[in-house]
């Protein structure tokens, strides 16, 4: 019997990130966000002259990089060439260049046949020694995970979205940017504002990190149980 798999999609500022690796913390899972990919994948881009405006290029690049995921919820981290990258694929200039690679269609096919990989991986082992894994991003409950056990798609107000990562010590200014800049960018690809069928919305405007968290591990059990049964 294989682990179970939890998609969590949603714009950014929605909690989804914070949410997942509690959630899989606490059931001692492997946390996976994939939006982590596409980041390191705008690093190495940059770091090696990659012109991002070619395709091509930017997909052969991503294709070919050396990189290492530590899928630990407690400590998860990105290792690019052996290089611990984790706080550098943070940065603001990645934040605000990343919607390249996003947007990159050709990228995007190599990044998310990766992802799948890795999600199947932890069904049957890897970190959570088959437990299964949280994963987070754009489009893991219909396009990376259309089968997971349980698919959310968690929601927020914009101002609401952009306060919390302002409150985070960034530039407000900086930060709505890089969140509804970069959600106007990749809604020209993929749809991660409204739930597909059988997708389960979790709107967290008035809800903190707990409640959400409670929400989901509800979700869980439910779907558990329906296995069970």
């Amino acid at each position: 019997m294989t682990g179970i798999s939890i998609a969590i999609d949603g714009p950014a500022g929605t909690g989804k990130s914070t949410v997942a690796r509690e959630v899989a913390r606490r059931l001692r899972l492997a946390y996976f966000d994939t939006g982590a990919t596409y980041r390191v994948g705008t690093l190495w881009c940059m770091r090696e002259g990659v012109d991002l405006s070619n395709e091509s290029d930017v997909a052969a690049m991503v294709e070919t990089m050396n990189v290492a995921l530590v899928l630990d919820p407690r400590n998860p981290r990105v290792i690019l060439e052996g290089e611990d990258v984790s706080s550098l694929i943070r940065a603001d200039s990645i934040a605000l260049t990343v919607s390249k690679v996003a947007t990159n269609l050709e990228a995007r096919a190599a990044l998310g046949q990766w992802q799948r990989d890795v999600i199947a991986s932890e069904l049957e082992g890897g970190y959570s020694e088959g437990r299964g894994v949280v994963t987070e991003g754009r489009d893991i409950t219909t396009v990376i995970a259309p089968d997971a056990d349980v698919r959310i798609l968690m929601t927020a107000d914009e101002e609401v979205r952009v306060a919390r990562r302002a409150g985070e010590g960034a530039d407000v200014a900086t930060v709505r940017e890089a969140v509804l800049g970069r959600d106007r960018k990749d809604a020209t690809v993929v749809e991660f504002h409204t739930a597909a069928d059988g997708v389960v919305t979790l709107d967290t405007t008035d809800l903190t990190i707990e409640e959400a968290v409670d929400a989901v591990l509800t979700l869980v059990a439910a779907a558990r149980e329906d296995e069970s049964e």
